[in-house]
């Protein structure tokens, strides 16, 4: 899928509406909302006592967080988490609250430990979507970037609550900065490397490491197995997609493709890492696939709906009847659950 990213300092994108939607993905936040907090929320005890009640010299142990018995029912919307109303405003449209929250950070961020804090304390994990913009990866790899990626990794250490990171996601897709068009297989696994290495290094074993392509129906000629680290470097494989109205909308359709790609070089757990489906008639039944096909699958861990208005209205209130099946299907006891005790 193909929504290039739009930031503050990034050129406008001339591209038609219909081309990106058939071809993209959404992961298209400015800096507004976005932003991390400063180190010095690093600096505060988050992790350790208060959070867990062990020693926070302890790393946290994220093993029950891996593949836990229920789904993970996640969401992207406006400020979270470093501002929870959001993501109470979704609770109370959708009648569930939501256990993963996504967010987008740029490299040169600090880390939003408050933010993962506010998630923390209402049953919620963290996914950070961190994107190279302005670096790269053969800068990241080489060492040149080390100075903030070891502050970076320092910070996740000291705030000792499980975080899931997606670095450089829709490698797959030419519309990325890192994407193919200018990085190859071989610089983005380095890159992957030298910063799963350095957290490894910093102590920083409460990440989750989510690897996450774009689904590959619009780039089918682009493989996935070259630009994956390897099981020892990856958690989950965080599948991005979106329900387009140019698109056979079975679940099977968008996602089986990439899935079944994936199975042939890896068996870790998946999560369908952002979607949501384009307004229209059809709505409704999209996301009735989606609930359908994310709970029958024992290997999908969950989903992250991307709750935003972004070159399309992805937003579930502007849908009422969609919204009223994501309703019914979000009661399901299958999604969602407190993450503070998987």
């Amino acid at each position: 899928m193909f929504l290039t990213r739009v930031r503050t300092t990034a050129a406008g994108c001339a591209l038609a509406l219909s081309a990106l939607l058939t071809l993209s993905g959404c992961s298209l936040l400015d800096d507004s909302g976005t932003t991390a907090s400063s180190e010095g929320g690093a600096s505060q005890n988050g992790g350790g006592e208060d959070a867990q009640g062990t020693d926070a010299d302890i790393p946290y142990d994220v093993t029950p967080l891996l593949k836990p018995e229920k789904k993970y029912f996640g969401a992207a919307v406006d400020g979270a988490p470093n501002s929870m109303k959001g993501v109470d405003a979704y609770t109370a449209m959708t009648g569930k609250q939501p256990n993963l929250i996504e967010y987008y950070a740029a490299w040169g961020d600090g880390f939003d430990a408050q933010g993962v804090r506010n998630a923390w304390a209402e049953g919620a994990l963290t996914l950070v979507s961190w994107e190279p913009f302005d670096v790269t990866l053969a800068d990241i790899a080489a060492g040149e970037k080390d100075a903030y990626l070891k502050k970076y990794a320092a910070s996740v250490r000291k705030l000792n609550l499980p975080v899931v990171i997606s670095f450089a996601d829709e490698m797959n897709g030419h519309w990325e900065k890192w994407g193919t068009k200018n990085v190859t297989p071989k610089q983005y696994v380095a890159a992957w490397k030298h910063i799963h290495d350095t957290f490894t290094d910093a102590g920083a074993s409460n990440v989750i490491w989510a690897w996450s392509p774009n689904i590959v129906n619009p780039v089918k000629s682009v493989e996935l197995k070259p630009y994956y680290p390897g099981d020892g470097y990856v958690d989950w494989v965080g599948v991005i997609g979106y329900f387009t109205l140019e698109e056979d909308n079975a679940y099977k359709s968008v996602f089986g493709p990439t899935l079944d790609e994936i199975r042939t070089f890896t068996k870790k757990p998946t999560l369908i890492l952002e979607t949501a489906a384009e307004p229209g008639e059809r709505r409704r039944a999209d996301v009735r696939n989606l609930f359908a096909g994310v709970e029958a699958d024992d290997d999908m861990l969950g989903f992250v709906w991307f709750d935003h208005k972004k070159r399309a209205d992805w937003r579930l209130k502007v849908s009422p009847l969609a919204l009223k099946e994501f309703k019914r299907l979000a009661a399901a006891d299958v999604f969602g659950f407190d993450v503070r005790k998987p």
